[in-house]
């Protein structure tokens, strides 16, 4: 049994951090055991809802397999918010740290949209926690060409984990052709940059992703980006958009950038992952832990040094729950520049002469490496796993 630490503070010491991390930190003698505090407090809300993150991830899971799902390719994972991306979101949109309702999340990614409309269907049907809110982003995706649909959930706990009900999980449901989409658009602003998953950037690459966007939804039978064009006239100037800025070499170069992190060796049972992008020299690196716990003390001390040593290389972290290793990569790619499925689909629609001849295969996965029996002679566990 997993022991999650109890949250000691009030929520009023949670809008208090949730202020100050929203404002510039400027660490120094004078300020670093404020913004110290601040951490404290806020890494330890966000801890709160670990427990109830993974009760409701393994509740996903259950029901993907009773829907029988499972046998086709659904994959599902977990994570906690990334504490660069709760800053952004508290400078973004006015509400405290407290009222953030995505500070864990859950993910189930699927062939069809029947798939998804099913998985939807069953939490309607029978759910033992409160379902408050929900987004459709597929019936009315957002403007940049986002497409999932989102449950909100306050989670119902009994027992040892009765402490943490009231904590908000959401749970993401989409098809592979919109993850692949969304992996997509993390990559690429990841690489370059830009905030492109937040509608900043370079405006080429946000209009090609928003007439991609368009493209799949239409071979999905979902609406479209409201306001894109139809037809010939989108994949022309999906073309010259493509032609324009490389995008399908660049995505090619992507998915070669990373390559080593597929060289990784875990323990088949182990499933929590801190991914940690350097965005310096474009390396992943990967480290395995069997106790969530010991992941998530990792977690904070990557988000404070970077606090604390402006000069420090820039990281992109992420501490993941994934149902088996092997999901791992599939579930997260953007950390490792696997964005084979979307420049594919990019080459497609760019030999495609009218909507007959377009197809999309949003089921279709990349098929993995011929396997070679590796040299483990100077292998040892510890060096991959932190116990």
């Amino acid at each position: 049994m997993v022991a999650y630490p109890l949250f000691v503070y009030s929520k009023k010491d949670v809008g208090r951090a949730g202020r100050k991390l929203a404002g510039d930190l400027v660490w120094n003698t004078e300020t670093q055991d404020e913004i110290r505090h601040a951490f404290a407090v806020a890494n330890s809300w966000r801890d709160s809802h670990a427990a109830p993150m993974r009760r409701i991830h393994a509740e996903l899971i259950a029901k993907v397999r009773k829907l029988g799902l499972k046998q086709t390719s659904g994959i599902s994972a977990a994570r906690l918010k990334r504490m660069t991306s709760i800053r952004k979101k508290l400078r973004k949109i006015n509400i405290g740290l407290e009222a953030i309702q995505d500070l864990g999340g859950c993910r189930a990614i699927l062939p069809r949209m029947e798939d998804v409309q099913r998985l939807v269907n069953a939490y309607g049907d029978s759910c033992r926690h409160i379902i408050f809110d929900q987004n459709n982003y597929i019936a009315e995706p957002k403007p940049g060409g986002y497409r999932s649909h989102h449950l909100k959930l306050k989670f119902t706990g009994s027992g040892e984990v009765e402490h943490f009900s009231g904590r908000r999980i959401e749970v993401q449901v989409r098809t592979q052709l919109q993850h692949t989409w969304a992996t997509a658009v993390e990559a690429v602003g990841l690489i370059r940059g830009e905030d492109l998953k937040g509608g900043a950037g370079n405006g080429d690459w946000l209009r090609l992703f928003e007439l991609v966007s368009s493209e799949f939804a239409e071979h999905e039978n979902c609406s479209p980006v409201p306001g894109a064009p139809v037809g010939r006239p989108r994949r022309q100037e999906i073309l010259d958009l493509d032609r324009r800025l490389g995008a399908a070499a660049t995505l090619d170069n992507l998915s070669q950038a990373f390559r080593a992190a597929e060289r990784h060796i875990f323990d088949r049972d182990t499933k929590y992952f801190l991914i940690r992008y350097d965005t310096a020299t474009n390396e992943v690196s990967v480290t395995a832990y069997r106790e969530p716990m010991k992941g998530i003390e990792s977690y904070e001390r990557e988000e404070i040094e970077t606090i604390i040593d402006p000069e420090r290389p820039s990281f992109d972290t992420v501490l993941v729950e994934v149902d088996k290793v092997k999901n791992l990569k599939e579930a997260y790619p953007n950390y490792f520049g696997d964005v084979h499925l979307f420049r594919r689909q990019l080459r497609r629609i760019g030999k495609a002469k009218d909507s007959d001849e377009f197809q999309l295969m949003p089921q279709e996965i990349v098929p993995p490496r011929p396997r070679e029996a590796p040299d483990l002679s100077w292998f040892t566990r510890n060096r991959f796993l932190r116990r």
